[in-house]
This record gives structure tokens, sequence and C-alpha cells, in this order.
């Protein structure tokens, strides 16, 4: 069974910012942006435990070919996003979510 996937305000807004960021340099390469974040959470959503805890209970999932990652956290009854962000921002901005 697959948990619903809810993003908060702030991780959608992470990934709005990235996307424009990326939509900027090309359209085409926001497209495949959002198309490998939408795929990591569709791997999210089928197998959350495959992903290591990193803070806290929160866990990392990486975004193929790009420096991001999906930060969330596994509840009883669904999957919380809580950050889409660059690898080499400071985590201190996430973990405070």
């Amino acid at each position: 069974m697959t948990r619903p996937v809810v993003w908060t305000p702030e991780a959608n807004e992470d990934l709005l910012d990235a996307r424009a960021w990326y939509d900027n340099i090309s359209p085409d390469l926001g497209e495949r942006f959002a198309l490998a974040v939408e795929a990591t959470v569709d791997v999210i959503a089928e197998r959350p435990l495959q992903f290591p805890i990193i803070h806290r209970n929160r866990r990392r999932a990486g975004v193929r070919r790009f420096p991001y990652s999906v930060l969330f956290e596994l509840q009883e009854h669904r999957i919380v996003v809580i950050a889409c962000f660059h690898g080499r921002r400071n985590p201190r901005r996430w973990q405070s979510r």
C-alpha cells in the first residue's frame, strides 16, 4: 500500500524556486528537473524505507542527475515532504522545519 505524499508549503516553495532557476537556463532543463523530482517522489511513495534517516526521523532521497534531494518524514498514514534542497546549501535551513 502506498501512502499519499503531502508537500509542506516550504517544500513546495523550494521546488518552485528550483524549477524557476532551471527554467531560466532552459525551459527544457526545467521540465527535466520537474520530471526527475516527480520520479523521485514516486519511488518515495512506493518504498520509503529504502532511504536513509539523516536527521531525527527525516529521510533523504536524491534526485537523479540533479544536485537536489527530497527530504521527507514517514508518518503513520502519509509521507510529508519537508524540503527539496540543493546539496550545497546549509542544512540548518531545512532542519528547523
